[in-house]
């Protein structure tokens, strides 16, 4: 029965990284800087500016990103893995056939940016600032997700897989093919009359229940 429903949603197409021998590479960010085939591990790349840099074929492995810069940044067929930080800047960024594994990010800036065929596993981010982002062939599967800023984002094809998403902001946000089945625990906090285009299952409904009473205005007490 539950493969009979899933057929009524489009699934995400998720990312095919294939990564190429790498090369270790131990200096740190530039400008608009060109990084094709390397393996960056363990560094502190805190407060560095990367703006505009493009990784290709690159796999970026428990480094620092505290406060760096990496605006209009492309990460392409890449992965990160153990990343960290606390207002790491990516507003506008591109990300493309990207896995996100185990990350512990807070104040994220993603705003304005193009995300298709990711995968974020594991890990906890918090404040992901995604406003008027698009976001098409995304999956977040086993993660916790803290106070999602969605507003104004456009999401097809997106599948929130086994997460805990607390407090999220939909407000203006554009749904199409948005797969909430198997969140752990959801809470809206604003936005929740942008859910048209989710689906999400009974139990999920009756949670949200007092949510949805609330934006129609309807009281509910018992007599």
């Amino acid at each position: 029965m539950d493969g009979m429903k899933r057929k009524n949603v489009a699934r995400p197409r998720e990312p095919e990284v294939g990564l190429p021998p790498l090369e270790p590479y131990e200096g740190g960010l530039e400008p608009d800087g060109d990084y094709d085939g390397l393996e960056l591990v363990g560094l502190d790349l805190t407060g560095q500016d990367g703006a505009g840099a493009r990784f290709l074929d690159c796999a970026v492995r428990d480094c620092g990103l505290d406060g760096a810069r990496l605006t209009a940044a492309r990460f392409l067929d890449s992965v990160l893995t153990g990343v960290r930080g606390v207002g790491t800047d990516l507003a506008g960024a591109q990300l493309r056939d990207v896995e996100l594994v185990d990350a512990r990010l807070g104040g994220v800036q993603l705003h304005g940016s193009v995300l298709e065929r990711v995968w974020v596993r594991g890990g906890k981010i918090d404040y992901l600032n995604l406003r008027s982002a698009k976001l098409k062939d995304v999956v977040f599967e086993g993660c916790v997700l803290d106070e999602p800023d969605f507003g104004g984002a456009a999401l097809e094809r997106v599948e929130f897989r086994d997460c805990v998403v607390t407090r999220a902001d939909f407000s203006g946000a554009r749904l199409k093919d948005v797969d909430l089945r198997t969140v752990q625990r959801i809470e809206i906090a604003r936005g929740v009359d942008a859910l048209a285009g989710a689906v999400i299952s009974t139990a999920q409904l009756l949670d949200l229940a007092p949510v949805f009473a609330a934006q129609l205005g309807v009281r509910v007490e018992d007599a």
